[in-house]
């Protein structure tokens, strides 16, 4: 367990917390694209406990300001779009994407000391779908060169999902293995929509998280974060050989439905400490995704990304399911699953009240990287994987696998030869 002081660094974002200074040093998300068309209304956003105004100006720029007025506080979200930036509806002053006042128009000459005001506001650029932004002080580092931010439209697909629970949590279901072979079973594989083969096997990756339950699992410290091995038996003479990864500071990459050829990404942005978006994103490097998987990404999703199944209706559990479906009897959605495991713990989970076992390895490394992320700041040091260097962004080593070797070939040889040969290719 942790010290209920370290669970607050960890857990506390807002401006100021040590760890809401760490989250700042990276670019985060803070919308999709689609939702900021051209022409489209501002939006009104909170992220690490801070309101702003996002919006698109005439020329197409994204731009995310402060949301109240810096002339008499009114919020900027209802304000127009016009003139080369966002127009608050109060007195008229007119702000650019870089906070800039352009207009004071109620005042002679359009306002003498203009100049003298700056607005709050934060640089943003867009990628893979979504429009990311930096909220640190200083120059911003690079955006990662992740490949599900770089592959063709038709490549990548995302969503975002609303959670009622501190980022954390959600953050730490995805480097959990051991929750793989329970919160998401199937009981009944008829029903699963693109079911998996597992390469070297006959058998689907449920059909082998389901036969063994107590794997093995080690961790290594990569430049990134974390790569997690999981080993499962699967059968005399093979490994069931997964491979996950915690990427600093609050996303995790693993299987998915395009693994082999991609795979999947949750990033966990607080909205405060006690509520966040996990951004969903899927690629595939190979070939355009197909529409049904594009379908089945964004499934039990509503229109604000909130989904059907929650908290107030008890994720609509069918008990008698329970029996003939899957482990939860909360349908096939994986969404609904993690929501219910982390919801659940209560919007701040208390970390010092866990009995840790074997199987919680990659949680405590992970806590632990961010622990020590957040001295380096503090001490004025630059934390793990921020990119300041473009020889260093890029990622071939940053792999998702999910195979069965033969069980002679150690697994960590195996990884290395495929990390080696992406790197190659690269």
């Amino acid at each position: 367990m942790i010290s209920a002081e370290e669970n607050k660094l960890l857990t506390q974002t807002g401006p100021k917390t040590p760890c809401g200074e760490l989250l700042r040093r990276y670019w985060q998300p803070v919308a999709l694209s689609e939702e900021l068309p051209q022409g489209g209304a501002p939006l009104k956003v909170t992220i690490l406990g801070e309101e702003l105004v996002l919006f698109r100006d005439d020329q197409g720029r994204p731009g995310l300001l402060g949301l109240h007025c810096s002339h008499r506080g009114t919020d900027l979200s209802y304000g127009r779009i016009e003139d080369g930036g966002l127009r608050c509806l109060y007195h008229g002053w007119l702000y650019d994407v870089s906070g800039c006042v352009l207009e004071q128009p109620g005042e002679p000459g359009g306002g003498a000391n203009r100049n003298d005001i700056r607005h709050r506001a934060h640089p943003c650029r867009e990628a893979g779908g979504v429009v990311f932004t930096y909220m640190g002080s200083g120059e911003p580092p690079l955006l990662p060169n992740y490949e599900f931010l770089t592959v063709p439209e038709s490549q990548r697909t995302v969503t975002k999902i609303f959670y009622r629970c501190n980022y954390l949590q959600g953050n730490e279901g995805n480097i959990d293995p051991v929750h793989l072979s329970f919160l998401h079973q199937y009981i009944n594989e008829s029903q699963v929509v693109q079911k998996r083969i597992v390469p070297g096997t006959g058998a689907t990756d449920n059909a082998l998280l389901g036969k063994d339950i107590a794997p093995i699992i080690e961790v290594e410290v990569m430049d990134y974060g974390l790569r997690i091995y999981t080993i499962r038996g699967a059968g005399s003479d093979r490994s069931y050989l997964r491979i996950t990864n915690f990427i600093m500071p609050n996303l995790s990459a693993f299987g998915g439905s395009t693994v082999g050829e991609g795979y999947a990404v949750h990033w966990h942005v607080p909205v405060d400490d006690t509520s966040h978006w996990k951004y969903v994103f899927m690629f595939s490097r190979e070939k355009a995704l197909s529409e049904e998987l594009r379908k089945k990404h964004r499934a039990e999703i509503n229109p604000e990304f909130r989904l059907n199944r929650e908290g107030a209706n008890r994720y609509q559990q069918d008990r008698h399911s329970m029996r003939t479906e899957t482990f939860t009897g909360m349908g096939w959605n994986f969404q609904a699953h993690d929501a219910f495991a982390t919801e659940s713990q209560g919007r701040i989970q208390d970390r010092s009240a866990e009995h840790h076992v074997s199987s919680d390895k990659a949680i405590v490394a992970a806590r632990k990287l961010l622990l020590n992320a957040i001295e380096d700041v503090k001490q004025g040091r630059i934390p793990r994987h921020r990119i300041n260097d473009a020889k260093t962004n890029r990622f071939p080593h940053l792999m998702v696998i999910s195979e069965v070797i033969p069980r002679s070939v150690h697994w960590k040889d195996y990884a290395k030869k495929l990390v080696d040969e992406r790197q190659s290719a690269s």
